[in-house]
């Protein structure tokens, strides 16, 4: 077998030009599947035989002289919350046991019109609740770089396995951070694009107006051309944006230089020092390489936290109200259809689920929606002009990703108030609507991943993607 690239481009150009077969590819990442897997759990279902056909099918082409897709060869995982058509889409519930979809999501027939090839469906926190992939009905993933601990979420499987080396690159969902927090802890590169321009059309939702589907990858460069294959216009998503889509791979080596960079000063407290001390490092990285750094302020910046877990649960509990033991999933057997409906809600959800649907209940419920639910609103409000005036001032902001590194299963799992801190930083991206990307940045405690995030206003991909490609230069990077 030849030498098998460990890039998205490097993997394209190889296949395309026929240095290495796609059927190669394959075999080697299912053969790293195969060997790591069971100790990892990246993965709910593995699709060898369907990858194995695709491979086999881009291969015949090309010897026949037929034209593939940009992205021929590539294999890639998807998160078990993107529906693909007959296989199955569990969201780590019980509660969808044995239902298959009917249709592809839109990023995932994107991507395979592109010749990408699925090797299979990745864990997650259930429904993507939480931020450990602790929350699944198949069990947690485990983080590569330390068994013993956890990968983050709720994108843990995607982010897990491009570490591993299972997959060049994977897709996740980011409703509060579930892309950029376990990019973080894995030490890979997590995008969570503006709101609207991914298609959420076949993402199984959490929170309508706060999902957005993005990428892991192990450079900036796969990142911003997977981001760049799955955006656009897309009539089946009604939020989806109808703007055309700037190159995002040119601007990763366009350099930083004349950018301003913004620093928070009064950004909550309570990163480890580690953590901070990289976030110091990134800072002097960027104006070594040109950028000048601005100071900023984001007064409701602290508030995010609680508007955020008003605004998210209230919406799942609307979303979740469909699975019901009636029309797919689980079904439990019971006296009558309430009790069946109370029965298989019960045996079906997780903890976790079960609390998320009970605050956002209440948070709905009549005589406390205007105290609760509408004054999240209100701070959402405010928080998305907090960013306004700041990006008056910066193009770009940078604060830590994760205020802490990998910790270890079980350490916050009976606390979720301790969890729910795990998303301080990069739940206001998600109230705002805007674009941010995690990159890995030198390590912490216990020689850890740290990652360092970049935020930019909305459709602010492309500025976000220069400073996201310097940060990985500064370290020697591609």
């Amino acid at each position: 077998m030849s030498e098998i690239p460990r890039t998205v481009v490097d993997i394209a150009d190889a296949v395309a030009t026929k240095q290495i077969k796609a059927r190669e590819v394959v075999d080697h990442y299912l053969a790293q599947i195969e060997a790591r897997d069971g100790e990892i759990n990246a993965f709910n279902i593995v699709t060898a035989d369907h990858a194995r056909a695709q491979a086999d099918a881009i291969d015949a082409a090309l010897a026949s002289g037929e034209k593939v897709g940009a992205l021929a060869g590539v294999p890639v995982a998807l998160k078990d919350n993107l529906c693909t058509h007959g296989v199955p889409t569990t969201c780590s519930s019980k509660i969808l046991e044995g239902w298959k979809p009917p249709y592809d999501a839109t990023v995932v027939s994107t991507l395979r019109g592109l010749g990408t090839i699925s090797v299979g469906k990745t864990n997650l926190d259930e429904f993507a609740m939480g931020s450990s992939t602790e929350n699944s009905a198949f069990g947690p993933t485990r983080n590569p770089h330390d068994t013993s601990r956890v990968p983050g979420g709720s994108s843990g499987g995607s982010a897990a396995a491009v570490a591993a080396g299972f997959a060049p690159v994977s897709l996740g969902s980011d409703t509060g951070g579930s892309i950029r927090q376990p990019a973080a802890l894995c030490g890979v590169v997590g995008v969570k694009p503006t709101y609207g321009l991914v298609s959420r059309y076949g993402l199984v939702a959490f929170a309508s107006s706060l999902d957005q589907i993005g990428p892991f990858a192990t450079t900036v460069t796969d990142a911003a051309v997977i981001t760049h294959a799955i955006a656009g216009y897309d009539p089946m998503d009604s939020t989806s944006i109808p703007k055309d889509v700037p190159d995002f791979r040119s601007a990763v080596s366009a350099g930083v230089a004349g950018m301003r960079i913004g620093r928070v000063t009064d950004l909550p407290e309570g990163a480890e020092p580690e953590v901070t001390q990289r976030l110091d490092e990134a800072f002097i990285a960027l104006e070594k390489a040109g950028a000048t750094i601005v100071d900023v302020q984001l007064p409701s910046f602290s508030y995010a936290l609680t508007a955020y877990y008003l605004i998210a649960p209230a919406e799942a509990s609307s979303n979740l109200a469909r699975y019901d033991g009636v029309r797919y999933g689980m079904r439990q057997q019971a006296s009558d259809v309430n009790a069946m409906y109370g029965v298989t809600r019960a045996a079906g959800f997780g903890d976790e689920v079960k609390r998320r649907i009970i605050i956002g209940t209440y948070a709905l419920s009549a005589g406390y929606f205007d105290a609760y639910y509408g004054k999240a609103l209100k701070v959402r409000r405010l928080i998305a002009q907090d960013f306004d005036r700041a990006y008056s001032q910066c193009d770009v902001i940078m604060m830590p990703t994760s205020p802490m590194v990998a910790f270890p299963f079980g350490d916050k799992v009976d606390d979720p108030m301790s969890m729910y801190l795990c998303d301080i930083y990069t739940i206001p991206t998600n109230l705002a609507g805007h674009a941010a990307v995690s990159v890995p940045f030198g390590t912490g405690a216990a020689g850890l991943p740290v990652g360092v995030q970049v935020l930019a206003p909305a459709l602010g991909e492309v500025p976000m993607f220069k400073v996201a490609g310097a940060l990985e230069a500064a370290q020697g990077g591609k």
